[in-house]
Formats: C-alpha cells, structure tokens, sequence
C-alpha cells in the first residue's frame, strides 16, 4: 500500500540535511490536524477521516474545518490564528522559494483550512479525560464566541492579522478571496480595539491551556500586518500613536510565541524604515527597530549578559512545555529580519560582540533548525518522520490508536487509555512532521507518550518550519527543479497526486464573488466577476480558464470603456486590443454597455490570474 509523498532527488545538502523533505512533513502534519469533511481527492494522510462534522451545530452555525491544536481535540482560536499568520509570514517573505519548491499550492490550502472564526470548538477539559480518535469522539463539542459584551480583544486581533497576512498570501493566486479576507481583517481589528478585553476571562475553559498575558501586542501586530497588506496610513499611524503606552517600544523581550507578539511587531515595523518609507513616523519605527535588535542580540547571545537561555547543545530554552514551538518562531523570525536587512543593506550593532551582518542572523536559524534535524546531543530528529531516529511515542491521540481503516470498531474514552495510551510499542501511525516539544533544558528527552511536556506536538511550533525550511534549502543552493516524486509505504493508497497544488487551492477557494477594479475602485461604475471554468495539464504545465464578467452598476450608458490588463501570459478573447500595451477595449459590436447589463471575456494561463483594471470610460 503506497501513500503519495515528495522530496528531493538530492536526498541530503551540503549541510547533511535536506530542508525541502523536512518542509514537506511539515505541512503532512497539518493535514494530519485537520478537523472537518477531508479531501477524497488529495489526501496524503491515508490514517485520517472525517470527524468534527456537527461541529457548531448546537449554535446554529457552520464550525466544521480549522485544525485540532496538538495530540488533542480542540479548536483554539488563539494558537491557531497565529500559526495561520506564521504560515501566511513564510509565504509573502518566501514566495520564490516556496514556489520553486512547488509547495506553494499545499501553503495556501493549508492556510484557507483553518478558518473558524469562533474563539475555541470543545472544552479542554471534558477532551483530555479521553483518549479517542478524532473519528471517535465523544467528548461535548461546545462552541465558545467573543462579542462587544464578551470582548476578547487578543483573539480577535490575532485573527485579524491572520486575515490580512493571508490577504497578501492570497492576492496573486485569488483576488476575490484575498478583498475578502482583507475585509474582515478590518471589521475583526475595529471590534478588537473598540470593545478591549482578555478572551479567557470571556471563555473560562480556555484559560487553563491558553492564558493571555495580555492584548495590547496582538492590536499593534493587527495593525501593523493591515498596513502591510492595505498600505492605509491609519494603520501605521496607529502603532505610531500607540507606539509607548502599548508596549510596542517599551517591552524588549526574549521569546516570540502565540501569546507574545511584540519580537514579531518589532522585526515588522521594522521593515517600513528600512525601506526608506517610515516618512514622518520614522524616528518612533526606528524604536521599534532597536527593540527588534535587542530580540536579535539577545538569541545571539551577544546582549551584554540579558541573552535567551541556551541549552548546552545550543538550544533556545523558553519553558519546560513544549519548548520547541518557542525555537522554530524564533528561527523564523531571525531569517525574516535577516531578508529585511540584506534588501535593505543593513546590519547592526549588539551590545557584546560588535556589528551585526545579515548572515549571521541566518546562521543562527540554520543552527535551531539544524537541532530540530537531528545535529544535538542525543542525534535525534524532533521532526517525527524525518531522519533514521525520530521520537515513535508521540502524545497525539490519532497517532497512537490504530486507523480507523485498520481497527474499524469506535475506541470509547476510557478503553482508550487502557489499551492504547500505556502501550509500550510505538505508534501505529507515524505523524509526519509533528514537530513535539522536545527535550528539557540540559538536551536530555524522554520519548515517553505520558511524557507531554516532550513528546506532544502543535500547530504553533509546526507552522513557522514551513517558512524556515524553505529558506535554508534556498540558501543550500538546492532549486525546485530538483523535486521529484517517490514512494513509501504508508496506510491506503492515495489518490492522484499529480495535478499542480495551484489548482487544488483555486479549485477549492476561488468562488464567485465581487470584487471592484483595482484602480478607480471608488469611482468606477463597473464590477468584475472573475471565476475559473476549467483547468487541463499539458507537459507538467497546468492551465486555467479564466471567465471575468464586466457589469455595468451605473444608471447610464458606458462608452470607450479601456481595460488595462496587466501579468496576461496566454491568450484573450472578448476584447479588443487597442494600439497601446496591455489596454483593452469593448468590441465594436457591443462598444456600448447598458445599464445593469453585462459582457463576457475568457482567457488563458498557468498560474496566478491576470490583473484586470478600469483605465477610462465615457
């Protein structure tokens, strides 16, 4: 029985670690999460089935989808937004590198899965007395809301900055769906800054498992990610304003995490100076940016004594539970700021150790990943199903208890414990890509599934690798060219796995939904529906079939209407071309478009759609 998986024809780097094979299990193992109606046509981990279906049910709403959050059964909002706004981080920074490895398709579906935008699906309490499956479950599945008397200002504006992120992530592949993620990112942040407040003192049952330390980062990190994706100034005026009194320049911090925003806040803003674009509010992101130094500094090791702990294998160390989530945000990010500062030809200065060079803040992310991989004390990957020894006693209820494919009979709450937790053998499912907690801070680790400060994966420490891990196959010099298709064995056979990933994910997200002309958009009196009818592969090359109707919203006739056309690679029918490059115009048969009527233009291309304009009309 063969599952579908892929890797590099070159099997390891110069660095004896093949990143783009570590990429992809990390993005198996948030398809191993999934709650909700799986794919039957794409889906890669043959253990998995449907489960959560009446999820929101009982409150009258649709909540099937999102991720489970770690070896449990719960949807929490919090963690599961920042991972979608790491996921989204490492598609707009590493685009190119994320496309040449012919992941980008899988990213983008990895970030539409998780929208839920309720604050937590199930108790925690109620799910961890039980050890099920997924396809099991019997545990309550309540769903838990913020609203203006319930406020929960950290879980909202997490989210929002998922949303906008994504909206970038999106808008080369999906228009529509990015102005329309944009949109709510919007509506979120104004709801999070106007009626202000910690989510877990609206929903109890979440402070147990994720407390909120506070709001005050997750409003400036909405703010700053709405300024990226709508360069609106109110956006950046608003983390300038709020630059003090929100922490913003005041906390310098060592840990970046789903409950500390302000390292992210501070490398982000810094981007805006750094691209000589900061204008009149340069001199408060140049506060932002010395606190992001400090962060820098800090990992490594040259801050003058105020340094993250480091374990003696060269570890970041935060806290005992699962501290892995706080070395692969950390990574990540450094290879982030080091992308920002080699565009902009900067380095800087640590208080120990002199001047700072981009590269060495690279090094530093290669070394934490290089850890994960296998390169520490006990020369073990913590990336289940990566490398000859791997942890094999994951605390992750799906992975532990036989498919339901094998054992077809429900495994109660109870039974599961007894016959499936304490179990000696290693698991029956290998969960490809959890990244778990690993080992505590002397480099000892104890693959013991009771053991969950270590062994328990998440979506928070998993989705920042994806980012990473592009990147350090990058910069080995390893090119999407080289990706090849394998197998191994694996539960069930998967289905077709050779259509292109871009044409899953707008298979999947693009729907019919009105969008206006990107320029004259407040003005023009047209709107654009843009769909795909068809898509067909010819030599590895996959093509789509684009349909945009352009319809008259006025009260008046349209004349000499011009269409600028912008990124069209194949060919166009149903316009006109002009004398002029990429302008368009109506056919002379239907020069005029009457009021609320319509006309029709089909094109073709591989990947992301044309970019279509209102130029002029009369």
């Amino acid at each position: 029985l063969l599952l579908s998986m892929f890797r590099y024809s070159t099997a390891t780097t110069a660095t004896g670690f093949d990143y783009g094979e570590a990429l992809n299990k990390s993005l198996l193992f948030l398809e191993a999460q999934r709650s909700g109606k799986l794919p039957t046509n794409d889906k890669r981990v043959a253990w998995r089935g449907d489960s959560g279906l009446k999820d929101g049910y009982l409150q009258g709403v649709d909540m099937v989808g999102g991720y489970y959050d770690a070896g449990d059964h719960v949807k929490f909002g919090l963690p599961m937004a920042y991972s979608v706004t790491m996921l989204s981080w490492g598609a707009i920074q590493f685009k190119k590198e994320i496309t040449e490895l012919n992941q980008m398709g899988r990213m983008l579906w990895a970030i539409r899965w998780a929208y839920v935008l309720w604050a937590q699906v199930g108790d925690g309490n109620s799910d961890h007395y039980c050890w099920e499956r997924a396809e099991d479950m019997t545990t309550p599945r309540d769903a838990y809301k913020i609203d203006a008397n319930h406020p929960g200002s950290d879980v909202a504006g997490e989210t929002a900055a998922a949303l906008a992120s994504a909206a970038i992530a999106f808008q080369s592949y999906n228009s529509s769906y990015s102005n329309l993620l944009l949109v709510h990112a919007k509506q979120l942040f104004s709801f999070a800054d106007k009626f202000r407040g910690l989510y877990d003192d609206s929903i109890p049952s979440a402070k147990q498992f994720y407390t909120s330390s506070g709001y005050w980062d997750e409003l400036l990190w909405a703010a700053a990610w709405l300024f990226q994706a709508t360069n609106d100034e109110y956006y950046l005026k608003y983390v300038v304003d709020n630059a003090m009194y929100f922490g913003g320049t005041g906390w310098a911090v060592k840990e970046f995490s789903w409950d500390n925003k302000y390292a992210g806040v501070q490398i982000l803003l810094s981007k805006v100076p750094l691209e000589g674009k900061g204008g009149a509010y340069t001199n408060i992101l140049k506060q932002y940016q010395a606190k992001a130094n400090y962060f820098s500094c800090a990992c490594l090791q040259k801050n003058d004594g105020y340094n993250v702990y480091k374990t003696p294998g060269g570890l970041v160390y935060v806290r005992e539970w699962n501290n892995m989530q706080y070395v692969s945000s950390a990574a990540f990010l450094l290879a982030v700021y080091s992308d920002y500062l080699s565009a902009a030809n900067a380095k800087f200065t640590c208080p120990s150790g002199g001047l700072v060079q981009p590269q060495e803040l690279l090094k530093f992310a290669k070394s934490q990943a290089d850890y994960i991989l296998g390169k520490n004390p006990k020369s073990m990957s913590y990336l289940v199903g990566y490398g000859p020894k791997y942890p094999t006693h994951v605390h992750h209820r799906g992975a532990s208890i036989a498919s339901i494919y094998v054992l077809h009979s429900a495994v109660q709450c109870v039974q599961g414990f007894e016959t499936w937790y304490h179990r000696s053998e290693r698991d029956p499912n290998v969960i490809y890509g959890a990244l778990v907690g690993g080992p505590d801070k002397n480099d000892d680790f104890s693959d013991d599934r009771s053991s969950y400060e270590e062994t328990e994966p998440t979506l928070s420490g998993t989705a920042p690798l994806v980012g990473l891990f592009s990147k350090l196959q990058d910069a080995n010099g390893i090119s999407g060219a080289q990706f090849i298709q394998h197998k191994t064995t694996g539960a069930r056979p998967s289905n077709n796995t050779k259509k292109s990933e871009i044409e899953k994910i707008l298979q999947k997200s693009l729907k019919m939904l009105r969008v206006l002309a990107s320029k004259h958009a407040q003005s023009a009196p047209i709107e654009f529906l843009h769909s795909i009818t068809s898509t067909w592969t010819t030599q590895e090359m996959t093509h789509y079939k684009h349909k945009v109707i352009i319809k008259n919203t006025s009260g008046k006739p349209i004349t000499d209407l011009k269409l600028a056309i912008e990124d069209l690679t194949g060919p166009l029918w149903g316009l006109s071309p002009t004398n002029k490059k990429n302008i368009y115009e109506l056919p002379q048969w239907q020069n005029v478009l009457n009021p609320g009527s319509q006309c029709v233009f089909v094109y073709i291309q591989g990947g992301p759609q044309a970019k279509v304009s209102v130029l002029s009309w009369k």
